[in-house]
């Protein structure tokens, strides 16, 4: 089925629905294309994000690329927000420093409780390759032709000079609004037109792993 109506739940899934042969086959077309997910180039390292609860309006995902300054590709499930609003963010990196082994930089946000201190984003664009989390979608279309979507976040990909898949490599799926709940993700890049962090602390920890990183 192509479409669904209503409300669509999903419990712990990973990777939406970008199937990851789509995603690997998009790679020669996109780069071809010049069809990079991200405006930057990324930095080869990946790093990790929790949300306690994430709340999405005018959601899209579809199948990209990016690439780092060496001109190496990665495949990435490109999530794209109108707006969104996020309780208690956090974001680590890892970084090893050789002979003083390895740092966590960690950063925090977003107030769970108050919703005057929550993370606040706008235009956002998460380009991920693995994601787990409870989610439910209102009026959710399954198999969009990419070159179809529309709103804010989708014309800021396009202004920073990415494009939308198109033809076999342009599945994709909408909805009106997107809820995630309990979320962990390793992204290559996040952008934003803007970038509330409420309530920010940034911390740089000595080693990595459980109980130093997000997850």
């Amino acid at each position: 089925m192509s479409q669904s109506y209503g409300k669509t739940r999903w419990k712990r899934f990973a990777l939406v629905m970008v199937p990851s042969v789509a995603a690997t086959a998009a790679i020669g077309v996109s780069l071809a294309n010049s069809a990079l997910a991200a405006s930057f180039s990324v930095s080869g390292q990946q790093f990790k994000v929790t949300v306690e609860d994430l709340q999405g309006n005018n959601f899209s995902q579809f199948g990209g690329v990016d690439v780092e300054a060496n001109g190496n590709p990665h495949p990435v499930a490109i999530s794209a927000f109108d707006s969104a609003t996020l309780k208690n963010l956090c974001q680590s990196v890892v970084t090893d420093l050789g002979p003083l082994g390895k740092w966590t930089l960690v950063l925090k946000a977003g107030n769970s409780t108050d919703p005057n201190k929550q993370v606040k984003a706008q235009q956002l664009l998460i380009d991920l390759n693995q994601l787990n989390a409870d989610a439910e979608f209102k009026n959710i279309n399954i198999g969009q032709d990419a070159a179809t979507l529309k709103g804010s976040a989708i014309d800021k990909l396009k202004a920073d000079g990415g494009k939308v898949p198109t033809g076999a490599q342009g599945f994709a799926q909408s909805a009106e609004t997107a809820h995630l709940t309990g979320v962990q993700q390793t992204a290559w890049a996040t952008s934003a037109g803007t970038f509330t962090l409420n309530g920010l602390k940034l911390n740089i920890n000595q080693g990595s792993g459980a109980g130093v990183e997000c997850y």
